[in-house]
């Protein structure tokens, strides 16, 4: 009962905005080591969908490769084989677009033969 009558002393520690001090650099690191690359992937993922068309290349979540027959609102169809089997699926089941990534890996090895030509003829110049 002698602690709660004195009235000189206060609790150890700086009270809320020391707290807060301690929390905010653990929300930052939470925000962007998980929160915001999970937002992009999900961004990238609609983009992904939106910008299918008939003739891509794609492979599904559950691993079956195919070429796009037809798109509806919300569905698409592909075409597996030889054998011209079409299957459904919703496109959220779509996992990567091959032909866009083969359109950008093509893309890519231009630019880097660009830059190395022009690289090239500076170099060329300067001499």
């Amino acid at each position: 009962m002698m602690f709660l009558t004195e009235g000189g002393t206060q609790p150890a520690g700086g009270g809320l905005l020391s707290m807060l001090m301690m929390f905010l650099p653990i929300i930052l690191i939470f925000y962007f080591l998980m929160i915001r690359p999970e937002s992009k992937r999900k961004k990238e993922a609609e983009q992904l969908r939106k910008n299918l068309s008939v003739g891509d290349r794609i492979t599904t979540i559950g691993g079956i490769v195919g070429t796009i027959v037809s798109i509806k609102d919300d569905k698409f169809v592909i075409e597996t084989s030889a054998d011209q089997v079409r299957i459904e699926f919703c496109k959220w089941a779509l996992s990567t677009n091959d032909t866009a990534v083969e359109k950008a890996n093509a893309e890519k090895k231009r630019i880097a033969e660009e830059r190395a030509k022009a690289k090239a003829a500076k170099k060329n110049k300067a001499k």
